[in-house]
């Protein structure tokens, strides 16, 4: 009994002992990119926002397109690592060659064992690289999710290229007045888990239940991966499949012009409407040999650029992510934070034969 009641008080008087030295070096150490301050419920602290700071020097950005070969992101991706020189920062895209729920969890582990500032990311998944997100932002590494979104609480911003209600409803409504408002139509998306196709999808979906359009009836939604031959092959099996199909909506750059260039060589030429979301030269010749009436884009350019200028007001405190919050993306001008960290690019711009020739992208 009496060695045991030693044995309790030594092991009080270690435990004391341990406890009072994590006290001191806690007390010593300070905030850090790897102990970042915390909230009650373990979540990392929002700091306050500074709007007169001014952007830091050296800053590292990372983007993560939904794969590396996507020339779409390509073009993203280098117009953001050619904005982050303006403000003294360097940028790299790095990225999968496919374009799977879990290809980027890798690589934002990497980037996060490299230290950048910030990591923009266009999500294949919603959910499937929050884990990863979240351990890079309670490290003090900014997120932004740009083209396609992750959930929410993954990421400080969203940079979409325009409002997703706006796309989504005005592909049917276009598709809608060339086909009379008659007829059945497609929609070929590029992953079945991509945010941005999967939210404009669903207000397509809604726009096509107005009486406008009771004439009028999805027949498919398939799938062509942002693959090129995939959605080639998509495009080919759709039409066998619905012999009285009249369109195909593609809101993928690589889904539209593999539909678009699988129609104009075929019988269907002139009988089936393809419409989307493609960039001027990867969509100028199914333009003007009038395979393609006409098809709607933001400027890709403008969308890295200011994804990466909001990045780096991220880290530099100018924002936390706040809605209402304002910063300068240098020459496109002032953009405000909305709901849920949203920041809109803007309008889209419609392309046909009277003004394709104007752009080169």
């Amino acid at each position: 009994m009496h060695l045991r009641s030693r044995t309790r008080r030594s092991t009080l008087a270690a435990v004391s002992a341990v406890s009072a030295l994590a006290v001191t070096l806690a007390g010593c150490s300070g905030t850090t990119k790897d102990s970042a301050a915390k909230d009650s419920t373990g979540s990392v602290a929002k700091a306050s926002a500074n709007p007169d700071a001014a952007l830091k020097k050296d800053l590292k950005l990372a983007f993560l397109p939904k794969q590396i070969n996507n020339p779409y992101e390509k073009i993203v991706d280098e117009a953001g690592i050619e904005a982050a020189k303006e403000f003294g920062g360097t940028g790299k895209e790095v990225g999968p060659s496919d374009a799977s729920a879990s290809s980027q969890v890798s690589y934002i582990n990497t980037l996060i064992q490299q230290r950048q500032d910030a990591i923009l990311i266009a999500a294949n998944d919603p959910n499937a690289v929050c884990t990863p997100l979240k351990t890079a932002m309670k490290q003090d590494i900014k997120v932004v999710a740009y083209d396609s979104d992750t959930a929410k609480d993954c990421r400080q911003l969203f940079i979409n290229q325009a409002s997703s209600e706006e796309i989504g409803r005005s592909q049917v409504r276009n598709i809608a007045e060339q086909l009379g408002h008659k007829g059945e139509i497609a929609i070929l998306s590029a992953t079945q888990n991509a945010t941005n196709q999967n939210t404009w999808i669903e207000f397509m979906k809604d726009e096509l239940k107005k009486p406008e359009y009771k004439d009028m009836k999805l027949v498919k939604v398939a799938y062509g991966d942002d693959d090129d031959q995939k959605s080639f092959q998509e495009t080919q099996g759709l039409l066998k499949a619905y012999p009285n199909l009249k369109g195909i909506i593609s809101p993928t750059t690589v889904g539209i012009a593999a539909a678009a260039r699988y129609i104009s060589s075929s019988s269907y030429k002139g009988k089936v409407v393809v419409k989307g979301l493609g960039t001027p030269n990867q969509m100028r010749k199914y333009v003007k040999d009038g395979t393609v009436e006409q098809f709607a884009l933001w400027n890709p350019k403008d969308l890295g650029y200011l994804g990466a200028y909001a990045a780096a007001a991220l880290a530099s405190g100018q924002i936390t992510g706040t809605e209402g919050e304002k910063f300068k993306a240098g020459r496109l001008g002032e953009y405000t934070i909305g709901k849920d960290g949203e920041i809109i690019l803007g309008p889209p711009t419609v392309f046909d034969k009277s003004n394709i020739d104007q752009f080169d992208f």
